[in-house]
């Protein structure tokens, strides 16, 4: 009998588009409403900040060794960019560690995806780095704000004292404009209006449309994002 849930969706965005807010959403919907509504099953999530946020914390603790930082300046800014490729593979890697412990994981689960690039290239090269297993059961949400709404959103979620935290964690601006000016969403649109195609895998997806903003509204995140998996669970079959 085929299940009647997404196995894996990816949720991406801009920063503060408001991935989290829909993931935080899910987590208080009856889990029956939440499949029936949105095809989400019972859910583990998989988000690429909780590395990021590691990675600081792990060069903080060879400063107070005396040691040299591997990652980040003091400053946390990456020595190498390739380190935002290392963390798809590491989501790949905790990924397969699901499953292999478990081959009926996804009779009953949910993965749930997120993370956010910028560049020219950065959704596609991000979502390149996932294993082919991934990329052939996956479905993506895209939570759609402009760049200025993101900056704005960026700024007003912060919450000093609770830096690593997934709600209310921020960037500052200079690195908002360095890693997040541009993105390819517009690009992706334009080549395919519902799937993005990598590695001979076409990912179906959607748009959540986040303007005027929705998720700061549990009942407007309702029904945008009811509206958006009905439309993504349509395309997928």
């Amino acid at each position: 009998m085929a299940n009647n849930h997404f196995p894996i969706l990816i949720i991406t965005g801009r920063p503060a588009a408001g991935k989290s807010e829909v993931i935080d959403f899910l987590k208080k919907c009856d889990p029956i409403v939440r499949l029936e509504k949105f095809h989400i099953a019972n859910f583990e999530e998989l988000d690429d900040f909780t590395y990021v946020w590691e990675t600081f914390e792990l060069d903080d603790l060879m400063t107070q060794m005396g040691k040299l930082r591997v990652w980040s300046d003091e400053k946390y800014w990456f020595k190498d960019q390739y380190i935002w490729d290392l963390y798809m593979k590491r989501l790949a890697l905790d990924y397969q560690k699901k499953v292999m412990k478990d081959t009926e994981y996804h009779a009953k689960m949910t993965t749930l995806v997120e993370f956010a690039r910028g560049g020219e290239n950065g959704i596609v090269n991000a979502m390149s780095f996932l294993s082919d297993e991934m990329l052939s059961k996956a479905s993506l949400v895209y939570i759609k704000v402009p760049y200025e709404e993101s900056v704005r959103k960026n700024r007003r979620r912060a919450r000093p004292g609770q830096e690593d935290s997934i709600l209310y964690h921020s960037l500052p601006d200079e690195k908002m404009d360095f890693y997040y000016k541009i993105n390819d969403w517009e690009k992706i649109e334009a080549k395919n209006p519902t799937h993005i195609e990598i590695r001979g895998h076409k990912v179906p997806y959607v748009v959540f449309e986040n303007m005027p903003e929705k998720t700061n509204d549990p009942k407007l995140i309702d029904a945008e994002l009811e509206k958006a998996t009905a439309k993504l669970w349509s395309i997928k079959k």
